[in-house]
């Protein structure tokens, strides 16, 4: 992380562009965004330093990891964050290589404690026709089954009947109270956030994790049995920030959504319009990209001429195994409808900024690709269950493999930041401004600006001059009809993970009406060059070894940075543009889980990805007329 002092001049620009309440649309400022104009730790950089975390973590207080077998308490989640052991619930220790930076516990609402306490005989909930037997779980199959029904009873008229205040208010009391525990500004931020999960009828995935910024959360959250519709969530937002309890949703597993999340009409079938824009944008200003549940970036059914947009993809809706449908569940396309509704209507509800995150219901992370934890507890904490090896006996119809959508997760994500310092303020201040990047495991650090007259590459001063006279990502830039926007694109690698292939950018702009996109290549590892009539960068020769995973240690670069210019810019056009940084290839999770247990990998999965980092966008607009 850089730790360096930085020029003055930065410093009082970022001083002066934070100092004032931002403006979230139909008049309204944000709660709570100041930041005081002094050095408040000893890691601030005005230059800003790169932060990793994950918040999308559940612990024994969410109903469905309290059935997978999870007993990890949210002081036992962000003590794992900062170092520490964890014991999953199959029995092995779990901790991390390099501690996180952040981390925030977002068990769901609905239900909030109430499955641990029907397996408590003493109380009133144990009575229930629904906790038979929850004080019994056994196997993954009993275990499964249990939470079938649960879900099949939150779908009724009487989901309402779990719901016991007092053990909902205990269980978010622990949740603040842990965060605020553990939040150790300059060392380590613990944010306050639950998941609001509400979906459609036909199972559609509409969940959100809502985060606050300070150290004072609502008496209770806002939860599905309050209402499914994600707007009621929004407009119960807006009245806890008037209220000066500042918050933003963040949107996951869009890929799940059944084409719901980015669809072109409101909850109740309404065209869109620039009130549901501005409600939209100033409360989920940014979404969740990658996570255990697959990557929602893309599809090769969207982006056909993206050779990488067949990237963990997850088909399914969430907890089922229906076929989700692709258009309105994915990012890009969001994006891009984004800039078309602009240009034509003058609004877009889709502005986002990207992070990754891991959705574990361990209370802990997913692991990584030679060290995976999954997510669901006993459900999936051996090969066996996940899919990765064949059954000990094929099944009667012939089968090979458990009939498991766990083959399709993922070992990922995590969120970045780009931010002044390590508090709830610094780091929370850069979601909203969006100056965020999404990895799918490793932490790769990527930079992304854009601006006029740029300077250099190896210009000592880099970053303070990009900061000073350009815009970084998630930012806005007006298009000048006299001088063509430089973009300073910059990865640095994971030292322990594989080494870097190629650094991209993503374009996404509205011509003749219609939001078209390109992916073009910036940086090639290995000095090489970029073809210019195809804008890609030459294999560099990187391999994996499938007999024991082992990787090319001669090809691949730490680090890749260049100044870009779009060959087929035009200012008259609404466009954007994010970068997307590729690993050389290694083994999947399901590729080690074979090995391990001496077996082939499953030909119909992927034996390697290469694993990758996103940028928040930047948007350009064409100059007022």
């Amino acid at each position: 992380m850089m730790r360096s002092a930085v020029m003055v001049a930065v410093l009082s620009f970022c001083l002066q562009a934070c100092s004032e309440k931002e403006d979230v649309g139909d008049g309204k400022k944000l709660a709570d965004t100041v930041v005081e104009p002094q050095v408040s730790t000893p890691d601030f950089n005005a230059g800003r330093n790169a932060y990793f975390g994950d918040l999308h973590v559940h612990t024994m207080y969410s109903f469905d990891a309290f059935i997978f077998g999870t007993t990890a308490s949210p002081d036992d989640a962000y003590g794992f964050a900062k170092g520490g052991v964890v014991t999953h619930p199959g029995g092995f220790d779990m901790q991390l290589d390099v501690p996180l930076d952040f981390y925030a516990v977002t068990d769901h609402a609905f239900y909030l404690g109430s499955l641990r306490a029907m397996a408590d005989p003493s109380t009133d909930l144990s009575k229930h026709e629904i906790a038979e037997g929850m004080s019994e779980l056994s196997d993954a199959a009993n275990r499964y089954g249990h939470f079938q029904k649960v879900i099949a009873f939150l779908r009724t008229e009487r989901s309402s009947e779990l719901l016991d205040q007092q053990v909902y208010k205990e269980a978010w009391d622990d949740i603040v109270a842990a965060a605020n525990r553990h939040n150790d500004p300059g060392k380590f931020t613990a944010l306050i956030g639950y998941e609001y999960t509400a979906s459609g009828d036909q199972m559609e995935n509409l969940h959100r994790n809502v985060i606050f910024r300070g150290d004072t959360a609502p008496e209770l959250p806002f939860s599905r049995i309050d209402s499914s519709n994600p707007e009621r969530l929004w407009e119960w937002m807006d009245e806890q920030r008037e209220k000066g309890l500042e918050a933003l949703a963040i949107p996951h597993n869009s890929n799940g959504s059944n084409g719901e999340m980015f669809k072109l009409l409101d909850f109740t079938g309404n065209r869109l319009n620039s009130a549901y824009a501005d409600q939209r944008m100033r409360n989920e200003p940014l979404v969740e990209i990658t996570q255990v549940k697959g990557t929602s970036d893309t599809h090769p059914a969207l982006s056909p001429t993206d050779e990488w947009a067949d990237f963990e993809i997850m088909p399914y809706r969430i907890a089922t195994k229906l076929d989700s449908t692709v258009p309105g569940s994915y990012v890009r396309e969001a994006l891009m409808n984004g800039i078309e509704l602009m240009q034509k209507k003058g609004f877009n509800p889709f502005k986002f900024g990207a992070i990754g995150s891991s959705d574990t219901h361990n209370g802990t992370y997913a692991g990584d690709e030679d060290n995976y934890w999954s997510k669901v507890g006993l459900l999936d904490d051996e090969p066996v269950e996940r899919g990765s090896i064949p059954l000990p006996e094929p099944r009667k119809g012939g089968e090979l493999y458990a009939d498991s959508y766990y083959r399709t997760w993922s070992a990922a994500g995590l969120a970045g930041v780009w931010a002044d310092e390590n508090t709830r303020g610094s780091i929370y201040d850069a979601f909203r401004r969006k100056e965020t990047f999404a990895t799918s495991g490793p932490r790769i650090r990527v930079r992304f600006f854009a601006g006029y007259g740029l300077p250099k590459i190896e210009t000592k001063d880099l970053i303070s001059r990009a900061y000073s006279i350009g815009v970084p990502m998630g930012g806005d830039l007006i298009a000048d009809k006299d001088r063509e926007p430089e973009f300073l694109v910059w990865a640095s690698r994971d030292a322990n993970s594989a080494p870097l292939q190629r650094l991209q950018i993503i374009k996404a702009s509205v011509r003749d009406g219609k939001s078209v996109e390109h992916v073009f290549d910036v940086a090639c590892s290995g000095g090489g060059e970029v073809d210019k009539a195809t804008h890609r960068c030459p294999d560099n020769g990187a391999k994996v070894n499938l007999e024991d995973c082992t990787i090319s240690d001669d090809v691949g670069s730490a680090e890749l940075r260049t100044i870009w210019r779009d060959p087929d810019y035009d200012p008259s056009e609404h466009a954007l543009y994010y970068m997307r940084v590729l690993e050389n290839p290694t083994c999947r999770w399901s590729t080690w889980d074979a090995i391990r247990s001496g077996v082939s990998p499953r030909e119909d999965l992927h034996a390697t990805i290469q694993e990758r980092a996103w940028s928040s966008p930047i948007w350009i607009s064409p100059p007022e007329q």
